[in-house]
C-alpha cells in the first residue's frame, strides 16, 4: 500500500517536517472511505508543505494521516474507532487486516527513512532539531464559534518529550516566535498548552534524544477558514517568512549546545 512521501537531504543541522500535509489515499482503500473530502481535509494539516519549504533539510507527506498517521504510534496509526478520530466513523466497515499489515509495512519504512537521515544529520553536524509542523482547528464545533484563546494560542510549541538539556531550547523558541507581529500584532505563542508533542516527536527523543530535539508547532488555522479551506495567502506567507527567520536564531542557538 503506497504512502507517499518526499524527502529533501541538505547540509544542515535542521530538519523541517510537514507529516499531515497530505490529502491522498491509496485507491484500494477508496471503497473503503466513510468520510466525504472536506470532513478529511478540515482534519489534515494543509498548506504545512508550503511552510516546510525552508533552506534545511525537509520531509512532505502527501498521503493522508487518515490512511496512516504518522504523528501516532505504531500501534495507532490506523484509525479504527470514532474515538481515534475526532467522534469520526472513518471506514465504513473494518479494513482487512491484511490490508492493514500493509500499510503499517509502509509506516516502518517511513520511519526507516527517517533513522536514515537522522543519523546522517548527527554525523555530519552532531546534533540536530526538528521542527515539526503542524496546524490545529479552533473553531471545531461550529463555524462561528471560536474556541477559548486561553487554551488555544496561535502558535502551540509542542516540547514536552524533549530531553531535559533541550528544555532551555524550547523556552528560547517560544520566546522568539512570541516576539513576532502578523497581521499587525503580537503572536501568542505558548509552550505545552494543546499539544506536548505527537508519537513522531515521541519516537525521535526515544532513539535520538541525545542529539537534539523536536519543536512540534501547531499553527491554530487562524490563517484560512477551516470549514471552507479558504486561505488568507499574505496571512501564511507571514507565517513562513517567520519561520525563514528562525534558521539563523536556531543555528546560533544550536552552536551554544555542548
Amino acid at each position: 500500500m503506497e504512502l507517499v512521501y518526499h524527502i529533501h537531504r541538505t547540509k544542515s543541522p535542521i530538519i523541517a517536517t510537514a507529516i499531515h500535509d497530505g490529502h491522498l489515499l491509496a485507491p484500494p482503500l477508496v471503497d473503503y472511505m466513510n468520510l466525504q473530502e472536506h470532513e478529511r481535509f478540515r482534519e489534515e494539516d494543509p498548506y504545512t508543505a508550503y511552510l516546510v519549504d525552508l533552506p534545511v533539510s525537509r520531509i512532505r507527506v502527501d498521503t493522508s494521516r487518515f490512511q496512516t498517521d504518522l504523528n501516532r504510534r505504531r500501534e495507532q496509526a490506523i484509525y479504527r474507532k470514532p474515538e481515534d478520530a475526532w467522534g469520526l466513523t472513518v471506514w465504513r466497515s473494518a479494513l482487512p487486516e491484511e490490508m492493514v499489515a500493509q500499510l503499517l509495512k509502509a509506516y516502518d519504512r517511513f520511519y526507516a527513512d527517517m533513522a536514515k537521515l537522522l543519523e546522517w544529520t548527527i554525523a555530519e553536524f552532531g546534533k540536530f532539531v526538528v521542527l515539526d509542523i503542524h496546524s490545529y482547528n479552533h473553531r471545531r464545533e461550529h463555524p462561528m464559534e471560536m474556541a477559548d484563546r486561553n487554551e488555544n494560542p496561535e502558535i502551540n510549541v509542542g516540547t514536552g518529550c524533549n530531553q531535559e538539556r533541550w528544555k532551555p531550547f524550547g523556552h528560547s523558541m517560544t520566546r522568539f516566535l512570541a516576539h513576532h507581529h502578523i497581521d499587525g500584532r503580537l503572536l501568542d505563542a505558548r509552550e505545552n498548552v494543546k499539544f506536548k508533542g505527537g508519537g513522531f516527536s515521541e519516537w525521535i527523543n526515544q532513539h535520538y534524544g541525545e542529539y537534539g530535539c523536536v519543536l512540534s508547532l501547531e499553527f491554530k488555522k487562524t490563517f484560512m477558514d477551516e470549514w471552507t479551506g479558504r486561505l488568507d495567502v499574505q496571512h501564511l506567507d507571514q507565517i513562513r517568512s517567520m519561520l525563514m527567520g528562525c534558521i539563523p536564531f536556531l543555528l546560533d542557538k544550536l552552536d551554544d549546545v555542548a
